[in-house]
């Protein structure tokens, strides 16, 4: 884990190895439901058991994806007391839309329209 890049704290540009783990965390059901709730629930984020019981997800497997997101950089975790409280990573996560939409429209005025419903 020292040698992978922080998405939070990075000023550069997102590489591409960061951009395809990130993109590979979020390519299964489970940690995309995750990941969704978290950005929801805001920057003060859910307890892991709150995470479990909203998406269904038994603990063993709710830890093994969120270890995965947690090694991509879209989730952080801290104590609060005896809990665990996972929160999405916001910087990481418009780190990886920037790298995305980096050459959006080859620099011209933004092409992309607004999404219809």
């Amino acid at each position: 884990m020292e040698n992978e890049k922080t998405i939070a704290t990075q000023t550069a540009p997102l590489t591409s190895a960061a951009a395809i783990a990130a993109l590979a965390a979020l390519a299964q059901e489970s940690r995309l439901a995750v990941f969704r709730l978290l950005v929801q629930a805001g920057p003060e984020g859910m307890a892991a058991t709150k995470i479990a019981e909203a998406l269904a997800i038994a603990p063993s497997s709710l830890s093994f994806h969120l270890k995965e997101l947690a090694h991509a950089n879209l989730v952080t975790a801290s104590k609060a007391g005896r809990s665990i409280i996972y929160a999405a990573n916001y910087a990481g996560m418009n780190g990886l839309l920037a790298f995305l939409t980096e050459n959006c429209c080859a620099g011209a005025t933004c092409c992309v329209s607004e999404p219809t419903n």
